[in-house]
């Protein structure tokens, strides 16, 4: 497998189900309506172990723009695939957007909460205080792309190059997605841990742009909090980790 189109399918799967199953907890008349936040967060970090599975070995399972960011400054990426993963993460993100919509469309019909349907979709904050919902990302993110410098190590082999690709798949499938559960558990009451500038961005777009009744807004207002803040929060934990060691 190519490692964008690895890129791009992990990115797809992580959103089918991570906002697939948000969407079973919060539309209306589905079979997992309001199971609560433990499901969702068991269901994110579920969706993290299947996209990593897939991507992990063919492109490292970045599946997230401030990995791919993160590594690239504390120098374990190539810049110059920077641009390009990115680019397939989003689209992966549209796309997995798009297949949740179409499993779930009935649900949508009978959905008039429009936060309920946009959460399907895109973060929203608990409590609207955007310098403390921007610091609640850079957290989040922070302890992902920290978490994941430590972790990571794969070894090398006798001509010089990597043994495997360097990314969520270094840190091996389990260990990911039991961080991102515990992120969840622990620091996703404020704002919904996007922790991902893709997850948020693609799914917004393809918000914004699907016939989807009741829908109300995007809330671009809000948007540059879950695209900004996990770039600076993996940035400060790629630094950090290279000052450290």
């Amino acid at each position: 497998m190519n490692e964008l189109f690895a890129e791009f399918i992990g990115t797809m799967i992580l959103i089918l189900l991570g906002n697939g199953v948000v969407a079973n907890v919060v539309l209306n008349h589905t079979k997992g309506s309001n199971g609560g936040w433990i499901v969702i967060t068991l269901g994110w970090g579920l969706a993290v172990f299947a996209g990593v599975i897939i991507a992990g070995p063919y492109s490292g399972a970045h599946i997230n723009p401030a990995v791919t960011l993160g590594l690239a400054i504390a120098g374990k990426f190539a810049w110059m695939k920077v641009a390009s993963f990115i680019l397939a993460q989003l689209a992966g993100a549209a796309t997995g957007a798009l297949l949740v919509w179409l499993f779930y469309r009935h649900h949508y019909n009978a959905t008039t909460d429009q936060g309920a349907i946009l959460a399907t979709f895109a973060t929203s904050p608990a409590i609207r205080k955007l310098p403390n919902n921007f610091f609640s990302e850079v957290v989040g993110t922070f302890v992902l792309v920290f978490v994941i410098l430590y972790i990571e190590g794969p070894s090398i082999l006798s001509n010089g190059l990597p043994e495997m690709k360097i990314g969520l798949g270094s840190v091996g499938a389990l260990p990911v997605a039991l961080l991102v559960t515990a992120i969840g558990l622990s620091l996703g009451g404020t704002t919904g841990y996007a922790i991902n500038p893709a997850r948020d961005l693609g799914p917004r777009l393809m918000h914004a742009i699907l016939p989807i009744k009741e829908k109300g807004t995007s809330d671009w207002n809000y948007a540059f909090v879950p695209v900004a803040a996990p770039i600076v929060g993996g940035a400060i934990a790629a630094v950090l980790f290279m000052t450290c060691c």
